[in-house]
């Protein structure tokens, strides 16, 4: 890659990164030095936990190339994954087992996941951004963002912890169910996902309230 290449790239990246922060160094100006990020992920697949990560950062930070983790691939959301590890004042990864989503809906699993992870936070933040909707029973004040893992840099932080936390986590059950391809589709409805459960049957990890969805929309 060429020289006027890279500071091309690293200056949208600068750029990208500035228009992220515009929140956070509101609240930072403000006086808030413990501003949290929040996001889940896995609520549309048929297999897994769902998991959700919050984030602090100390005011003033950057970490350019930090953004919506659908809008990265996967090796530049483990490399960015490691590099919010290293600089978060803190960070917190929380699962919702597969058993407590059927139990629950997979609604209040996402929320409760987040809730649960901004609580492991220490130090507790003192104001919470969260992607999509309100985090019922918290008390912090939280503020909902819609898509704020595109629009939020604490949020798009999130966001990575908890893809690339999850995504890890269904390689590794692709060694203790084979047959499925968690590796590949991570538990998402591919075709080929559906037509590994029409041969296998749904594995332990298989959300049995999704499996029990008419037939049609499971399986055709």
């Amino acid at each position: 890659m060429g020289k006027v290449r890279t500071r091309a790239i690293d200056s949208r990246r600068a750029q990208r990164t500035a228009s992220l922060l515009v929140r956070e160094r509101e609240l930072w100006t403000g006086g808030m030095t413990r501003v949290a990020g929040v996001d889940e992920v896995g609520v549309g697949p048929l297999a897994g936990p769902v998991v959700a990560a919050a984030v602090v950062f100390e005011p003033g930070s950057e970490i350019h190339g930090v953004d919506d983790s659908k809008k990265l691939s996967a090796e530049r959301r483990t490399a960015l994954a490691v590099e919010i590890r290293r600089l978060a004042a803190a960070w917190a990864v929380v699962r919702v087992e597969p058993e407590e989503i059927d139990r629950i809906n997979v609604l209040q699993a996402s929320l409760m996941a987040m809730r649960r992870a901004v609580l492991l936070l220490d130090p507790r933040p003192e104001h919470v951004l969260v992607d999509g909707r309100a985090i019922p029973q918290l008390t912090i004040p939280q503020e909902t963002w819609i898509k704020g893992d595109a629009r939020c840099f604490a949020i798009a932080a999130a966001s990575i912890l908890a893809k690339t936390s999850r995504d890890a986590m269904m390689v590794g059950y692709d060694d203790e169910f084979p047959g499925y391809g968690f590796a590949s589709h991570k538990g998402y409805p591919t075709a080929a996902h559906r037509e590994a459960i029409r041969q296998l049957g749904p594995s332990p990890i298989h959300r049995r309230s999704f499996t029990l969805l008419p037939a049609k929309t499971l399986f055709d």
